[in-house]
């Protein structure tokens, strides 16, 4: 469809008059009653939003999702076991087999030894589901090479590689390859979810990978708008591909930086015009991140990513600082259970705030973490206002906020998280959500099957 159309008899606010939207080039250019066009789309009284922002994703990895056995749901290690089997079976003789979501309540810890024994003919890594964790078995090891390891790849007492490798994503590109990944089905997901922008949270964010991500874009495979992460330097395209975005501080409570490694890391943020962005899904982490954010003097707009835990005696001091917090509710409905089985009753209050952000005045902006949480912000949406786990537990239900704050926390700007409220507004661009039905509705059972259509610029990116 042209980027020159009408969308007629639409929901702009909960019970207002219904009105008609002009886009032309990419832009609203006229709201009213009555418009003239050839080209229309009835929204018959259905809710017409700002196309929703992912404020934290990992594009490559959600793509690699679609060629991975997710045994995230799986309960025993024989069903595990029984996952990965079926999975080889397809695949020829020394094939790898990637599997992702693995957690030890599964089958234990994981090392050659077991993932032997599963697979002894394939090439086997297997992701935990935090996303800190490879765990090969031999075949895979011999792949990858010998000695000499760098740190991240465990070793016993005589040397020799357990098969459990720390944050090592970037070494075992360079022993594995990489092979381009097909993001068209990453952005035709999330455009039938009315996601229309990404902020992708990658430390390992290269300039070749941003090149393989802005290509995308180009080409219409990953037709979201772009913000990049990364560890390092990068460079804005002059065609606006992508944003350039935060410094990400990747922070492991048993493996906390080098004090002065983070000041340089700031430093380096703010002689380039970038906020910084600290991983933080412990109480260490977080207490950590705000000390180093005060003694170097973090660049305004720096965020907390994720908060899985916040003590109430930490908000102050975040409040003061001005950081943002950007957080995943869908895991509240995802993994719920598991953190409330797992985490000791009085550190219930502290998972993954929501009303209590909005009190102390907080900035804070939801976001998928994506394939390490769903991708679907609506489930992400009704987790937060329901505060149910997947079983229908309540998870700290003083944390519920109502539906339209959940999805007012989609739809800030990509280079402000938290902050104004994107609207349907006269020359403003055309980044829109169509939903199914008029928003009082949407908001009483959250759905990504409500989503009619998707436009990116004014360009159809979905139409259910």
């Amino acid at each position: 469809m042209r980027n020159d159309f009408l969308i007629r008899n639409a929901e702009l606010q909960p019970g207002a008059q219904l009105c008609d939207v002009r886009v032309r080039d990419g832009r609203i250019v006229e709201i009213g009653r009555g418009l003239a066009g050839e080209q229309a789309i009835d929204a018959c009284g259905c809710a017409l939003i700002p196309g929703l922002a992912d404020h934290h994703v990992h594009v490559f990895a959600l793509a690699a999702r679609y060629a991975s056995v997710d045994v995230e749901g799986v309960t025993d290690g024989a069903a595990f076991a029984q996952s990965v089997r079926a999975a080889a079976a397809q695949c020829a003789d020394g094939a790898w087999v990637r599997v992702i979501g693995y957690h030890e309540r599964i089958a234990g810890p994981l090392s050659r030894n077991e993932l032997d024994v599963i697979s002894p003919r394939y090439k086997l890594r297997v992701q935990h589901q935090s996303g800190v964790l490879w765990m090969l078995n031999s075949l895979a090891l011999t792949e990858i090479g010998g000695a000499p390891f760098p740190e991240c790849v465990e070793v016993d007492d005589v040397g020799a590689p357990t098969g459990r490798i720390w944050r090592g994503d970037e070494w075992l590109r360079t022993r594995i390859g990489v092979e381009a990944p097909d993001l068209a089905k990453v952005g035709a997901r999330l455009a039938a979810l009315g996601v229309t922008a990404l902020t992708d949270a990658s430390v390992t964010t290269t300039e070749s990978a941003a090149k393989l991500l802005a290509d995308a874009h180009r080409q219409g495979a990953l037709p979201q708008r772009l913000r990049l992460m990364s560890g390092a330097e990068l460079t804005a395209p002059e065609d606006s591909a992508f944003q350039v975005g935060e410094v990400k501080l990747l922070l492991d409570e048993a493996r906390l930086p080098d004090v002065d490694e983070v000041a340089v890391k700031i430093a380096f943020a703010r002689a380039n015009g970038r906020a910084v962005a600290a991983h933080c899904v412990s109480a260490s982490e977080l207490a950590f991140a705000l000390a180093v954010f005060e003694a170097f003097d973090a660049p305004v707009g720096s965020r907390i990513e994720h908060g899985s835990v916040i003590p109430e005696s930490a908000l102050a001091q975040m409040r003061a600082r001005g950081v943002t917090v950007v957080t995943q509710p869908s895991l509240i409905h995802r993994r719920g259970d598991r953190y409330l089985d797992e985490t000791p009753a009085r550190e219930h209050a502290d998972l993954y705030r929501c009303a209590s952000l909005r009190a102390a005045r907080i900035p804070f902006a939801f976001s998928s973490d994506a394939p390490y949480g769903d991708p679907d912000p609506w489930i992400a949406i009704a987790a937060a206002t329901e505060r149910k786990t997947a079983s229908r537990r309540a998870f700290v239900p003083g944390e519920a906020i109502s539906g339209a704050t959940a999805l007012e926390a989609y739809l800030t700007p990509l280079d402000a998280p938290g902050g104004p409220v994107r609207q349907v507004a006269m020359g403003s661009v055309a980044d829109l959500c169509l939903l199914k039905t008029p928003m009082t509705e949407a908001l009483r059972r959250p759905s990504g099957e409500l989503v009619a259509a998707t436009l990116i610029g004014g360009a159809m990116v979905f139409r259910g």
